[in-house]
This record gives C-alpha cells, structure tokens and sequence, in this order.
C-alpha cells in the first residue's frame, strides 16, 4: 500500500463556525507533513440594490461597487488573520475569490494543483438541504484530487 503526502493542501474557508473546526484539522495536517497551504475563501457576485429604483418609472437596480469593493477588503483581511496562524507550513496561499462557491473552490484547488481540500460542512438536512444544496457534496463529486469534510454539527 502506498502512502500519500499531502504537499499542497487547500482549505476552503468562510464565516461559519463549522470553518473553524476545518482550521484545527488543517493546521494538525500541515503540520504532520511539512505541507503548503492555501486558503481560499470566496465572496459571491454582488446583486443589484432596488433602492430607489422603481420599475414603472424604466429605472433599473444598481449596482453598488463600493459594497463589492467592501466584502472584498473584508475577506482579504479574514484570509491573511488565519493565514498567520499556519507557522508550520511550508508555504501559505491566499486566493480571494469571487464568484459560485463550488466552482471558484474546484477551479482553485486545479490552478493550484492542491493534492487535498479540506472545508467544514453546515450539516444541512431535509428541506433546508433540498433547496440550498450542499457546497461540500457538489465538491466531492467534482474535484479530481480527495477532499476532507469536517462536520460542523459535532462537538
């Protein structure tokens, strides 16, 4: 039986508490194997705002790039706190990404050549599961190198 080493690791992160148990277990395996890290977290497309707008007039919503331009700071911001905090690692990646969850994780994880992804899971169940889906499933079934789910729901 070979064994694998996991030299490039991405972490998919976010503001959920399940992220922080997905952290632990990234940071015990970087640590294990000397590996580069890289975090990505992923902001989605900014809607258009309706205020002040109004259809029967022809007025179209806004865009409003100062918002954009916010979550972005933010999460850039986010990524290089936790960031700190892989001292073990051989190298640490920040990709800041914006756009469908699933897709910019799994384009990342490609351009990157990440040889594990490891992102915490909500645990969404019944209705709730059925209409917002699960971005960890939807990875799985996509990604072409082993992705590590970590419950958020145990303790």
């Amino acid at each position: 039986m070979s064994s694998h080493r996991f030299n490039r690791i991405l972490l998919a992160v976010d503001d959920t508490p399940c992220t922080m148990k997905a952290i632990d277990y990234a940071k015990d395996l970087v640590r294990e194997f000397h590996s580069s890290i890289a975090l990505v977290t992923v902001v989605p497309p900014t809607s258009p705002a309706n205020y002040g707008a109004d259809p029967l007039l022809g007025q179209q919503p806004i865009v409003v790039p100062e918002v954009s331009e916010i979550q972005q700071e933010s999460a850039q911001r986010y990524l290089e706190s936790i960031g700190s905090d892989f001292d073990g690692a051989q190298e640490v990646f920040l990709f800041n990404q914006v756009g469908n969850v699933r897709d910019e994780i799994l384009n990342t994880a490609a351009e990157w050549t990440a040889d594990l992804i490891i992102m915490g899971s909500n645990g969404r169940t019944g209705f709730e599961h059925f209409i917002s889906g699960s971005v960890s499933e939807s990875v799985i079934r996509k990604a072409s190198c082993p992705v590590l789910v970590i419950p958020g729901k145990s303790d």
